[in-house]
């Protein structure tokens, strides 16, 4: 890695107790990456660019994004181990830096990011809970990806015996950092394509909520996509088997963490 930064950033927090941040997991995508930044930039977000091992000359062009007057850090991994990989890679990151959460935006600029005021007004009211995208497509979307997202939403629903996570897939959520880094220290967490459907189920087994948003989603033309067919496809289904075979045991610890808190809620902090 390089260009870490010495210390936490300070920009100004978009609520009571909440210090956010966003986390940019990149590989061979850089044409939307200023107009993600600037975004955040203007809710006074600090912002964690993760170069998953990109060849030498996107690596450069990703560099050069690295700004500290405007809390922008580039954080390099020299091999490329997946979007989950990176993505884990900003979470712990972030940690260090004292966020108490991270959004996670997806670099191809597929996400209509006018959506960020209200998902971050809603981690303000719902600090406990994941905030999640739901992808709204238009008729851009593939086929395929489209029938291959239906049925991981089936197996979400299997796997939490619920109806809670309209979508599992979608790259641009807002995570409660202190679960999300337990989780992934006690956790086996796929490293790629596989890490957000992965990643909320986990959280959901622990008791956190999810609240989800309507998000604009694009597949442009001209999109370079890093998914692998045959390789994530295969990946995608070892996952649900792993979360399929754990959830008989997961789901009523669940059910039970949620009844604790509600018979013995957390007491407020002292002012």
């Amino acid at each position: 890695m390089q260009n870490n930064p010495s210390k936490p950033p300070v920009p100004e927090p978009p609520g009571p107790d909440i210090r956010l941040g966003a986390i940019i997991p990149t590989y061979r995508h850089t044409k939307a990456l200023g107009s993600i930044i600037t975004k955040m930039s203007a809710q006074n977000l600090p912002v964690l660019i993760i170069d998953d091992g990109n060849d030498a000359s996107l690596a450069r062009e990703i560099a050069s994004f690295h700004d500290e007057t405007r809390h922008v850090y580039v954080l390099r991994r020299e091999i490329n181990g997946g979007k989950g990989a990176a993505v884990k890679t900003g979470l712990q990151k972030a940690g260090e830096l004292e966020w108490t959460h991270a959004i996670q935006v997806d670099a191809d600029g597929q996400h209509d990011l006018d959506a960020l005021d209200t998902m971050i007004t809603c981690s303000r009211m719902a600090p406990s809970a994941i905030i999640c995208g739901v992808p709204v497509y238009d008729s851009s979307i593939p086929k395929g990806r489209k029938i291959g997202r239906e049925v991981t939403h089936f197996w979400v629903r299997v796997e939490t015996l619920s109806f809670e996570i309209s979508d599992s897939m979608c790259g641009f959520r807002i995570y409660p950092l202190a679960e999300t880094l337990a989780v992934m220290k006690r956790e086996y967490i796929g490293a790629r394509m596989d890490f957000d459907t992965e990643i909320l189920v986990q959280l959901n087994w622990r008791g956190l909520r999810v609240v989800e948003h309507p998000v604009s989603v694009i597949y442009p033309a001209e999109n370079v996509s890093n998914f692998r067919m045959l390789r994530d496809n295969v990946r995608i289904s070892l996952m649900h088997t792993r979360l399929a075979l754990q959830m008989p045991l997961r789901v009523p610890i669940r059910m039970l963490r949620r009844a604790l808190s509600q018979r013995y809620p957390k007491p407020a902090p002292a002012e």
